[in-house]
């Protein structure tokens, strides 16, 4: 008779999650080092070697009594950087208004409003104001990146912009963008 399958124990580990045998693609091979030395030995044995070969420098260093004030005094802390799964660096959005102008049945048309919340103005407030300026209707919708966006409708994306920089002041008209034929051109 066949013997039965036993499972296998997988060691995960404790700082990314990611089976250890893994962890060198995983977001941060740097922070699961010192994880995978004290639990993991065996799956990276270069690790303790690299540590054996670091302790023997640092002791070189110690007896060598560098002073800390040969740091130069200009040095800063590095950024803090958000990173994604995968090791990706999340970018910081700039702030800018993005108008689009978007067809339907072929003569109605609807102007798309983004990126307003990042000056500070509040998306109903200026879907009100937006929509008595040009007797329309205007709403806040989700768009399809699932951010809020105002919504007019009709063909105001020229108009839109004066009225955007005197309602606002905090909005330059320099950060006001257009997209058209999928380019983005800016509107001064």
């Amino acid at each position: 008779m066949a013997e039965k399958p036993q499972a296998v124990k997988v060691n995960y580990c404790g700082v990314c999650g990611l089976p250890a045998e893994y962890c060198e693609f995983g977001p941060d091979f740097e922070k699961c080092k010192p994880w995978l030395i004290r639990n993991a030995p065996d799956v990276y044995p270069d690790l303790i070697k690299d540590v054996k070969d670091a302790d023997n420098v640092t002791q070189q260093l110690q007896g060598a009594s560098i002073s800390d004030k040969a740091s130069t005094p200009g040095s800063s802390k590095p950024e803090e950087v958000k990173r994604l799964p995968g090791g990706k660096i999340k970018k910081k959005e700039k702030p800018e208004v993005i108008i689009e102008k978007v067809t339907r049945n072929r003569r109605k048309s609807i102007t798309t409003v983004k990126g307003l919340e990042l000056f500070g103005v509040k998306l109903s407030d200026a879907s009100k104001k937006l929509g008595k300026k040009f007797a329309t209707g205007a709403s806040v919708v989700k768009g399809p990146t699932e951010k809020e966006q105002v919504d007019v409708q009709g063909d105001i994306s020229f108009d839109v912009v004066d009225f955007i920089t005197e309602t606002w002041p905090d909005v330059p008209e320099t950060a006001i963008y257009f997209i058209e034929d999928g380019k983005k051109v800016a509107a001064a």
